[in-house]
């Protein structure tokens, strides 16, 4: 099944983990994917490491997937960072011969101290065109969009203008970074239309639980904004340790109460946009993903 078929009908609806790094978290994560197939989501997608370096258990996780007893489909995640052409075309094979055929093309994060992806492939631009050259059709490729524009490029323009190419090269559908500025999603939105994008666009949603973790996620790597009300949410929480830096949970709770709702007016407002698709990034938990979609109704929506 495609789905950009799918996203023709109905907004797609999916989730987001990555692979464990033991055979305890795994164990756990198998007991997480059980909660949320409750959901019904159309795709769980699975991170992937640099060069690879997670593959085995990348390539687990989707067979689990593949495997459940539901009609959910993984996607796997799959990066140029340090990754040759005979060895993305050795390890594509293996993901057909497991019966994956799904994945999102990034040119993936740099390690610490490069400055270029080490591998025959320097933009995802150019690891969709292999793919497709040798592949051609078998796998449909998602390809990421940054409403706010990639930290590397000069401006939203260009970035646009690279999110162009990739639709030329044959991407599917767009799968988005995080972003809790609506304002500048809906700008975004609007934009690549304008500029000739006709691909579905799949909207990746990061919860609001956890004070340092919005910070972190915010600025380390993706240079997103922090719009007003989020910072507010976030003023009002600052201070969530007592004098002697012992925690004060009652802090953390009130904090992620105040940023859940936030989250389920994002996806309100994402829904009422007419996005194709809802991507949550789940964490490798359920409590979160669950409280989130039971007040925003979305097991509703999807059913």
């Amino acid at each position: 099944m495609k789905l950009t078929d799918i996203m023709k009908k109905r907004t797609m609806f999916s989730f987001e983990v990555f692979p464990p790094k033991t055979d305890e978290a795994m164990v756990k994560l198998g007991k997480t994917l059980e909660h949320l197939y409750e959901f019904k989501p159309d795709y769980i997608s699975c991170t992937y490491g640099a060069g690879g370096s997670n593959v085995g258990r990348n390539l687990e996780v989707c067979k689990k997937i593949k495997e459940a007893d539901n009609d959910t489909i993984p996607v796997t995640h799959f990066t140029c960072v340090g990754n040759t052409k005979e060895g993305v075309k050795e390890q594509l094979q293996n993901y057909l011969d497991n019966g994956i055929n799904h994945m999102l093309a990034l040119r993936g994060d740099l390690p610490y101290g490069w400055t270029g992806t080490n591998g025959d492939f320097a933009y995802a631009t150019d690891l969709l065109a292999y793919v497709r050259k040798e592949f051609g059709d078998q796998f449909e490729i998602a390809v990421s969009g940054s409403p706010e524009g990639h930290i590397t490029c000069g401006t939203l323009e260009a970035d646009i203008a690279h999110l162009k190419q990739k639709q030329d090269e044959g991407a599917d559908y767009i799968m988005t970074q995080l972003t809790y500025d609506m304002e500048q999603f809906k700008y975004w939105f609007d934009t690549i239309r304008k500029a000739g994008i006709t691909l579905p666009v799949d909207v990746g949603v990061m919860p609001v639980v956890n004070k340092d973790s919005v910070i972190n996620m915010c600025l380390s790597r993706n240079g997103s904004a922090i719009p007003r009300k989020l910072a507010e949410i976030i003023s009002h929480h600052w201070f969530d340790k007592d004098p002697d830096g012992n925690p004060l949970p009652e802090v953390k709770e009130a904090f992620r109460e105040e940023g859940i709702n936030y989250t389920v007016n994002q996806l309100h407002e994402y829904m009422a946009i007419g996005v194709d698709g809802i991507h949550l990034y789940a964490m490798n938990t359920w409590k979160n993903s669950t409280e989130i979609l039971n007040r925003a109704g979305i097991r509703t929506l999807v059913n």
